[in-house]
């Protein structure tokens, strides 16, 4: 991606997020010529200046809801990364509207910017929850793939290829669980869980920029990138951080919240079946039939489809010992431990 990114200009939208501010530090460790950053929050984006003190960041504020927000932001832009959205389950069911409007129609107004600009490449941000969704959050980011392949599929000449990464849980990232059970360990509270047996990906910041920087090298219009991921039960997780923290296990379990899923799901029998397998990574190519089905038939062996899906439920499982290890991978928590008692940072 260096040589890609050499003297361009890249744009993230939702920028000031984990995922934005990871990938804007690794673009700037490159010879880009400019970073957009391009979000609502003024005092986040203040804090990302004076974190990062780099003159190639430009910050844009606006919203992906105004389409004259998005066609400035975009002009002039070789790339687009788009991590714009409302992530949060619970928000979304309350405001599905809300959802609606920056998830979805946000997203259409990223790619036909992007496309009226002549951007090259645009990448959106997706999630396990977009599979079977069953809430509002995970049902938006499905038709925002949508949007993403049904512009590929409608635009066959297009010089701006949009695809899609799709990815779990990322350990750490705003809003995510093991900040929140180091929170409120340290308060001397126990963490609070749902439902102890639910399953759920596991992935780094690190892992989520390395699947887009994947889709970015590699993508073909309309393509959907899946990042395999092992998974653990919501009870060992909380079990792990309670172990590196080094206090006593207990749990206090709160009830399942509104649509939450049990187990999360990264890829549907049906997407396997004609995905490509790139050993940590699938493709799972755009569909570019038209509406003209009679032109299309299946002749011959169509060989062995699928029959399981790929979730959190049948992915590597990790145990307590495993997800420890990886959690003492993070940076942050490294940080904590080191606030905490300088011992357990080993």
């Amino acid at each position: 991606m260096s040589v890609m990114t050499a003297g361009r200009r890249v744009l993230i939208t939702g920028g000031t997020g984990s995922f934005g501010q990871t990938m804007a530090r690794r673009l700037l460790d490159r010879d880009v010529a400019e970073v957009r950053i391009l979000s609502r929050d003024e005092a986040k984006q203040d804090a990302m200046r004076r974190s990062i003190g780099d003159e190639r960041v430009r910050y844009h504020i606006g919203d992906v809801r105004d389409v004259d927000t998005v066609l400035r932001a975009t002009r002039g832009v070789d790339f687009v990364f788009h991590a714009a959205a409302l992530k949060q389950v619970p928000s979304c069911e309350f405001f599905p509207l809300e959802a609606v409007r920056t998830n979805i129609l946000g997203s259409g107004n990223v790619v036909e910017a992007a496309a009226h600009n002549g951007v090259s490449s645009v990448v959106v941000l997706s999630t396990d929850k977009a599979v079977y969704p069953v809430n509002a959050m995970g049902m938006s980011k499905a038709l925002m793939e949508k949007v993403a392949q049904a512009y590929a599929r409608n635009n066959p000449t297009s010089s701006t290829t949009v695809s899609c990464v799709r990815y779990g849980n990322v350990m750490y990232s705003r809003g995510s669980v093991i900040p929140l059970f180091i929170e409120q360990i340290k308060a001397g509270r126990a963490p609070t869980v749902t439902e102890p047996a639910m399953t759920r990906f596991l992935m780094s910041l690190a892992d989520s920029v390395d699947l887009v920087e994947h889709a970015f090298h590699h993508a073909r219009p309309g393509d959907v990138f899946i990042r395999k991921a092992a998974a653990c039960t919501i009870g060992d997780l909380a079990e792990a951080v309670c172990q590196i923290f080094d206090v006593p296990f207990k749990l206090d379990v709160i009830g399942v919240r509104h649509s939450e899923k049990w187990h999360e799901t990264l890829a549907s029998h049906e997407e396997l079946a004609q995905a490509d397998d790139f050993g940590d990574f699938f493709r799972v190519p755009l569909d570019a039939r038209d509406l003209n089905y009679a032109l299309y038939v299946s002749e011959g062996d169509l060989g062995d489809t699928p029959r399981e899906d790929f979730n959190s439920a049948n992915a590597t499982r990790l145990g307590v010992p495993e997800v420890v290890e990886l959690l003492r991978t993070l940076p942050e928590v490294r940080a904590e431990l080191a606030l905490r008692d300088p011992v357990l940072a080993c």
